[in-house]
């Protein structure tokens, strides 16, 4: 049997990954009192049981005994039940809206502010996030993109990428993307817009590519950068960040910026860990004015 415990923040997405574990063929129990957790395992896991994949929503909605829950699962995993622990989580400003827009209060602070239930639910459930099998961030997670997740994980059975990178080209004329975390200025570079062949191009085409690329600085750049990036990772992951937005910027978010967001893309798509999705916010903001 295949039981997955979904766990996390209010407001993480639990739900929404309960509908879809239950859309792939889980049986789907939420908000379970937790004193029945243990006796509700054992049930399902007697040979005699038809249900072979199940998924138990737990929060701190189940009643004043959450801390009980990460004994009772290390009690069932020592006992033989192969537990796994998905864990859906988000950051405060994104809950916050979540909370506002849903005109909801927080369950930990019915009658305070939701900032402090928010506070408060994270160090509840520091213990079991640490025990977590997967790490889900939804702030900038599309629903199509969580579906995608958790196919590979339970159909596919082709494990999790704790990681998802964000590589996003961008114009400064535009603004600097609100979600980056790192971001990159390569207007050091000479700009393709000035000459004449090249100003409607975009770096998505050869001759952009083969300007761009044809100045030593723009290997070293990317040398360096992929350098960083693949040091980073490893301790970003250490720290259970699962989302990390790289913004690479010029002027218009057309030409360089572009280039060089295909080139770092090509090189740290195909290495194993974590997953990389290419994005150009600007490529086609417009053809008037400088790039």
């Amino acid at each position: 049997m295949r039981f997955v415990v979904v766990t996390g923040m209010s407001g993480g997405g639990k739900k929404t990954a309960l509908r879809m574990l239950e859309d792939i063929g889980f049986y789907c129990v939420d908000n379970l009192p937790v004193e029945l957790i243990e006796k509700f395992v054992e049930l399902l896991s007697s040979p005699q049981g038809e249900v072979s994949k199940v998924a138990l929503g737990v929060d701190v909605r189940a009643d004043h005994s959450f801390e009980r829950v990460p004994a009772i699962l290390k009690k069932l995993t020592e006992a033989g039940y192969p537990l796994e622990i998905l864990y859906m989580e988000a950051d405060d400003a994104t809950l916050l809206k979540r909370y506002k827009e849903s005109r909801r209060m927080h369950p930990l602070s019915p009658d305070g502010r939701i900032e402090d239930g928010i506070r408060k639910e994270r160090k509840i459930l520091s213990v079991i996030k640490e025990r977590a099998d997967y790490i889900m961030d939804s702030s900038k997670l599309l629903t199509r993109d969580l579906k995608e997740e958790l196919d590979k994980i339970f159909v596919k059975d082709e494990g999790y990428l704790s990681l998802m990178i964000t590589i996003l080209s961008f114009g400064y004329k535009h603004g600097i993307p609100q979600d980056a975390d790192l971001v990159f200025d390569v207007r050091f570079l000479p700009n393709p817009f000035y000459i004449e062949e090249l100003k409607y191009l975009s770096g998505s085409d050869k001759p952009v590519r083969d300007y761009v690329m044809s100045f030593p600085e723009a290997d070293i750049f990317l040398d360096k950068l992929q350098d960083m990036t693949e040091f980073l990772i490893p301790n970003y992951v250490r720290e259970g960040k699962s989302q990390l937005v790289l913004a690479i910027g010029c002027t218009g978010g057309k030409h360089r910026s572009v280039t060089l967001a295909n080139e770092l893309y090509a090189r740290l798509k195909d290495k194993k860990g974590y997953g990389v999705k290419l994005f150009h916010r600007d490529i086609n903001a417009g053809i008037h004015g400088q790039y």
